[in-house]
């Protein structure tokens, strides 16, 4: 590729269409996406920024297996929303297709048959894990087990999460079939596999020497690792033995459908292609131009699948241009927990948008300042309250509004003509005019944590500046000198609003519209501008009242969130909890020896030098006895005194410590674990019988 590329294709990996997307997606491929695609626009780049639904992997056979629906009504309901989410969020993509297109289809098929046609395939008749009971082979995510590498338990038959190695289904220790639980048989069946083997050097000259230096170190180190594998790459099946998918595009392939991760990728082709058509574009440059940047955003667990399996298969196919670069996100955890579609932790992007109307920039800010770049990190509620109360409203927001105030009240909304620039003026102006190429510095090495911050700097500058100039105390005794100050303010606000939208889209919009600079004025031509025009708002321009572009969070809004992931976490819990199975059989009259009385606790006192026990009084109606109770953990004396409790009164007295107990009192516990008494009516005198 040159080092001057006439064109971009940035890619975003498609979302699977079998649930909503959360924070976690935002954070690990789309945000970052679209902010270096914003970017580029603003430097007038010509870019591709292509993503689309993946439509045929398994969890979408699963998902609709588990709603009693067909996969096309799966893929349809999901697809919606999360159409609906990259809206909401100001996630710009130039095209959003989907794989179950029909122009995907052809260009998918396409491709498989131009690489079969040339011998690129190998064809051989393997054993595979079959489901006898199901009636059908288990590939992916119909099959989970133990990871070889890791020893993870919930493998699935194609990746484990945890470690992020790739798999073949009969790699698993102790397989299990997700459809049915059996343990599954192996079954003669032919695939097609795409021999890796014979790509190994071109992959480490590729990527260990001419990549090196310039992927991320988590992406190189997984790549590598993957390549330094004892017994190097092996062919990997292409096709697979499914009911949804692609065809496999040859005789003799009847019932078999082209492997999700083989189909996926040329997504990104199919995509660009249907926006190609659609603005009377050729898509070839985009894809087969050496003056053409391509670029992968992508979530770690995908690494493998793009910087050596498509990789290869582009290679094999000898008309396409390689990745120039795969800056890939570690993940995203939610209050110290992994997220889980499963298990419904996550922070879904279309409730959210419920929860705190019109602060989708908050989210974006929130998770860009905290992004997964080179290591696992956690969004935490409080986290996110205090980045927007502290640094939106405090530090942009605080500054922005005083300006817009200020201007109104001194000059009724004119940006006014400076005169005579002091030091101050011209230092801090040029401080401001560096901004863009820093932040630009960062955005290209894809530091999007850090170009934020920088971004954040210049509000900080601009504070800092009129915290040190006061105008508001010279504007009486020295309003030729504010009319200076407000005009530099005015001029750092305007960067902001520029600089500030691959980041948020949406303060940026609102910002433009403040200060007059909605369209753009014709001296504002893009990003590198700010950073050379001597104005870059104009005297004269009419800017318009103060709005608060961001609103503070308090604290009972996030206390709420935090609530609503302990239901989830109970809920989790419950659904999990293992029900004690049933004990062996008794007879009535084994039942009808039992004396349950009800009773009142008189007195309570700790055992000594015992933690679990408290010895009580009770009172059974029929007697005040001692009872010795392991429950010290769970209460405190004072606590139980005057409870009413339920009393086995004939159990045969036993001596604890010293301490001779004479009953049982009934305990269980609730949802939550926590051990609680079972309790009779109150109204229920002492020494009724329980029958």
């Amino acid at each position: 590729m040159s080092q001057n590329p006439k064109r971009y294709t940035i890619t975003a990996a498609l979302p699977y269409t079998n649930g909503p997307i959360h924070i976690g997606h935002l954070a690990g491929v789309y945000v970052p996406s679209d902010i270096y695609a914003r970017y580029l626009r603003l430097q007038g780049k010509d870019v591709a920024f292509i993503c689309g639904s993946d439509e045929h992997g398994v969890a979408i056979s699963m998902k609709a297996k588990k709603e009693g629906i067909t996969p096309q009504q799966v893929i349809d309901k999901y697809d919606a929303i999360i159409r609906q989410s990259f809206v909401d969020f100001g996630v710009s993509f130039d095209n959003y297709s989907r794989t179950s297109s029909q122009i995907h289809h052809d260009t998918a098929s396409a491709f498989f048959r131009k690489l079969y046609d040339e011998g690129k395939f190998i064809e051989e008749v393997t054993e595979q894990l079959y489901d006898e009971k199901a009636g059908q082979f288990l590939a992916d995510r119909f099959v989970t087990g133990t990871c070889p590498k890791c020893g993870n338990p919930e493998a699935y038959g194609d990746q484990c999460e945890n470690c992020g190695s790739t798999l073949n289904a009969t790699d698993l220790i102790n397989p299990k079939s997700t459809i049915t639980g059996e343990t599954p048989v192996t079954k003669s069946t032919k695939h097609w596999f795409l021999p890796l083997d014979q790509y190994d050097a071109f992959l480490r000259e590729w990527i260990l020497v001419g990549h090196q230096k310039d992927w991320k170190p988590n992406v190189y180190g997984q790549v590598k690792s993957w390549l330094d594998e004892a017994g190097g790459l092996k062919p990997r099946a292409v096709t697979r033995d499914l009911d949804w998918g692609i065809d496999v595009p040859v005789e003799g392939a009847e019932g078999k459908k082209l492997y999700v991760w083989f189909d996926a990728p040329i997504g990104y082709i199919s995509s660009t292609k249907e926006w190609a058509a659609r603005e009377g574009k050729d898509w070839e440059p985009y894809w087969k131009s050496e003056d053409t940047k391509l670029v992968h955003f992508i979530g770690k667990d995908n690494i493998v699948f793009h910087c050596v399996i498509f990789p290869a298969m582009l290679k094999a196919e000898g008309s396409y241009i390689l990745p120039d670069n795969v800056p890939a996100n570690e993940f995203l955890n939610l209050e110290g927990n992994k997220l889980s579609t499963s298990k419904n932790w996550a922070v879904w992007l279309h409730e959210y948008l419920e929860e705190f109307p019109n602060q989708q920039d908050v989210l974006r800010y929130a998770l860009t300042s905290n992004a997964p770049e080179t290591k696992d990190n956690d969004f935490t509620w409080k986290d996110f309250q205090a980045r927007n109360n502290n640094e939106l409203v405090a530090v942009f927001g605080n500054f922005i509004n005083r300006v817009v105030v200020l201007t109104n009240k001194y000059y009724e909304g004119i940006v006014p003509t400076p005169n005579e620039l002091r030091d101050i003026d011209t230092k801090t102006l040029a401080e401001m005019r560096a901004y863009p190429a820093v932040i630009a510095s960062s955005i290209e090495r894809y530091r999007f944590r850090e170009a934020l911050n920088e971004l954040m700097n210049l509000a900080r500058l601009g504070n800092k500046y009129l915290a040190d100039e006061e105008p508001w105390k010279l504007i009486k005794e020295n309003p030729e000198r504010v009319q200076t100050q407000m005009w530099v303010a005015l001029q750092i606000a305007t960067a902001l609003s520029i600089l500030s939208e691959p980041f948020l889209p949406f303060t940026s919009e609102k910002l433009k519209r403040m200060l007059g600079v909605h369209p753009s004025p014709a001296d504002v031509i893009d990003w590198e501008e700010v950073g050379k025009a001597q104005t870059i708002l104009s005297p004269g321009t009419q800017i318009g009242q103060a709005e608060l572009l961001f609103a503070k969070i308090e604290d009972d809004q996030i206390q709420k969130q935090i609530d609503k992931l302990e239901a989830t976490k109970t809920a989790n819990k419950n659904e999990n909890k293992a029900v004690e199975p049933q004990k062996d059989l008794i007879q009535y009259d084994d039942f009808a020896k039992m004396d349950l009385r009800v009773g009142t606790i008189l007195e309570a006192e700790k055992m000594p030098k015992a933690n679990k026990l408290l010895i009580l009084k009770v009172d059974t109606g029929i007697d005040v006895r001692t009872i010795v109770s392991g429950i010290a953990e769970s209460f405190s004396p004072e606590e139980v005194v005057g409870k009413k409790v339920t009393v086995l009164v004939n159990l045969a007295p036993r001596n604890l410590r010293g301490t001779e107990s004479q009953g049982m009192i009934l305990m269980t516990n609730n949802a939550e674990g926590k051990l609680v008494f079972v309790n009779p009516d109150a109204e229920v005198s002492n020494g009724e019988t329980i029958n």
